[in-house]
């Protein structure tokens, strides 16, 4: 077996299910996710074939899953087709309240415009830092700065206020370089 061959199968085998979780975020269907996981991986291994790190491969691919999203190859189409499938729920009570929560928040990442969605995504989950954004999506600080207000202004217009200090990493707050 080859070098790159037993680094696909690690990448498939020990970070395949992040990797579709990250992409799920960003298109909002299981199943878009899954395929645009499979893509990314082809692509990467096609134009890569030598990687022999798991870490340099799952970095790859994760640019891959992004810039194929962000490109709109992969815009959601499914979702948009079933959104309406997911029912709101005045009643937060009981075990499926996190279910909800969930299915409330991918709806309302679903009505962002895909670089907005990007940048949230790389924000609140990725946890990346205003300028890792920048160069993760080859944008200025500044607009990266843009859409997550304007991502996050339109996220609390339909799920509320958002519990972290948005303030303090869309604009540096006090102390903190994000």
């Amino acid at each position: 077996m080859a070098d790159w061959e037993r680094t696909l199968e690690t990448l498939v085998r020990d970070r395949g299910p992040a990797l579709v979780r990250y992409a799920y975020l960003l298109t909002g269907d299981r199943a878009a996710a899954e395929d645009l996981v499979q893509d990314a991986v082809v692509a990467t291994f096609v134009r890569r074939g030598q990687l022999r790190e798991t870490a340099a491969a799952e970095s790859y691919v994760r640019r891959t899953i992004l810039t194929t999203f962000v490109d709109g190859t992969r815009r959601g189409r499914r979702f948009r087709d079933v959104r309406h499938l997911l029912v709101r729920s005045d009643s937060h009570e009981g075990p499926e309240r996190g279910v909800q929560e969930r299915a409330d928040v991918v709806a309302a990442l679903a009505d962002l415009p895909p670089r907005v969605r990007a940048c949230v995504v790389l924000r609140f989950y990725e946890d990346l830092t205003i300028a890792e954004i920048a160069r993760a999506l080859t944008l200025s600080d500044g607009a990266v700065k843009r859409y997550l207000s304007d991502g996050t202004r339109t996220l609390e217009r339909t799920l509320g206020p958002v519990q972290d200090d948005v303030e303090t990493h869309v604009v540096g707050g006090p102390g903190r370089a994000r």
